[in-house]
């Protein structure tokens, strides 16, 4: 099952981002919102936009879109990894 490992690698890079530096376990929510939306998204800026709008949701802070971007691309990458797409 593909989907557990890959989850696990997305929450390990998510967790590393912390784009709020409010530490590891500080996003859990935003965290697993993005992983759900990294089964569904094949697009890094669909992804990016949709990362985006789930932190600065929950925080009211604003993030720039390339910093989304970056951690989007990381994340596809460990989902295409996952399904032998790479």
């Amino acid at each position: 099952m593909y989907t557990i490992g890959m989850d696990k690698k997305a929450i390990a890079i998510l967790e590393n981002w912390d784009p709020f530096n409010e530490g590891k376990k500080a996003n859990a929510l935003e965290i697993a919102d993005v992983v759900l939306e990294l089964h569904s998204l094949d697009d890094p800026t669909d992804l990016a936009k949709r990362i985006r709008e789930i932190y600065e949701h929950s925080h009211e802070l604003w993030i720039p879109i390339e910093n989304c971007v970056q951690v989007s691309y990381k994340l596809l990458a460990v989902k295409y990894e996952a399904k032998s797409i790479v």
